[in-house]
């Protein structure tokens, strides 16, 4: 992570976008696409300005959105966009501080000598926002850096633009299969595989591995799902993944969500591996079963779906 004092700019300069990114949507990718395609048409390289963490987690603690990506996640996204440069700006109060026309100079003209800013037409940035293309194209034509602003993606006519709160809705209201759509991919969270209580195999005969996601990332709605699992050196494992407490036993470390997988045809131990859960289907709500024995054929029925969703 470097601040624009880190930055070391080229001669030719740069084609920058700035933003949050969170996600790296459809939308994200489609003002990405139109900043390579004019940078290749100007000889410049590509560089991305983004944040850690939201601003949003600084600005209004009290109603900051749930991230779609950590940052690991974020920058290589942003790499397989083929950019060539991602530059993170570490975000705390006296960044919120920051006028706009400060941040255009320190960033934009002194760090990164940009010679072309692509944003979106609704983009705004500095010290309550009052940041806005209008000021961000004035500032270009007094620092030598053209402004393109560029309309915002919608997937169908009719519909809203892609973006990062329309999917974190989806996902908070189980629609996996909608933002995967958005996303251009399946949501996923990550986190180290960690013991849980034991019910899992002890109990009812399905292991499963406990991923501890941090609080901050979006999880979807309580619920069973069918996805993909994966860790360190392996390829994609599907998996039957239930997300929230378990209803039938109630009984809660610290109340957060648990996400827990129980992966297709597989025997192994993953404790403390680095892994990713990927979401691609609902299959049921969460509910709780007076007997053990009822719990288990509900849970033949969800590993038969997330098979037969998954084509496993």
């Amino acid at each position: 992570m470097v601040g624009p004092e880190g930055c070391s700019p080229t001669a030719a300069g740069a084609a920058v976008t700035v933003g949050a990114y969170d996600g790296v949507h459809l939308g994200h990718r489609h003002v990405i696409g139109d900043l390579r395609r004019l940078a290749e048409e100007r000889g410049l390289e590509t560089a991305v300005v983004t944040f850690d963490p939201h601003p949003a987690t600084v600005v209004r603690p009290e109603s900051a959105p749930r991230s779609l990506t950590d940052l690991d996640q974020k920058l290589e996204l942003l790499a397989g966009c083929g950019v060539d440069r991602t530059l993170v700006i570490p975000f705390d109060r006296a960044r919120s501080d920051e006028t706009a026309e400060d941040f255009v100079r320190s960033v934009l003209v002194d760090g990164l000598a940009a010679r072309l800013v692509v944003v979106g037409r609704d983009f705004h940035f500095g010290h309550d926002r009052k940041g806005d293309v209008a000021l961000l194209s004035e500032m270009g034509a007094a620092n030598g850096f053209e402004v393109r602003p560029v309309e915002l993606m919608s997937d169908a006519a009719g519909e809203p633009p892609v973006s990062s709160t329309r999917i974190r809705r989806l996902i908070a209201e189980g629609e996996v299969r909608e933002a995967a759509r958005l996303l251009g991919r399946p949501h996923e969270v990550r986190g180290p595989v960690r013991h849980g209580a034991g019910r899992g195999a002890r109990l009812l005969g399905f292991p499963t591995a406990n991923v501890g996601v941090a609080r901050e990332i979006a999880l979807p709605a309580p619920g069973v799902y069918a996805g993909r699992f994966a860790w360190r050196g392996a390829a994609r494992h599907p998996a039957a993944i239930s997300v929230g407490q378990p209803p039938t036993f109630q009984e809660a470390d610290d109340g957060s969500p648990l996400v827990e997988a129980y992966l297709l045809d597989f025997e192994g131990d993953l404790y403390g591996e680095p892994a990713s859960v990927s979401f691609e289907a609902w299959i049921r709500p969460q509910r709780a079963f007076d007997e053990l024995d009822a719990l288990k054929a509900q849970m033949r029925e969800d590993v038969a779906a997330a098979r037969l969703v998954l084509g496993g």
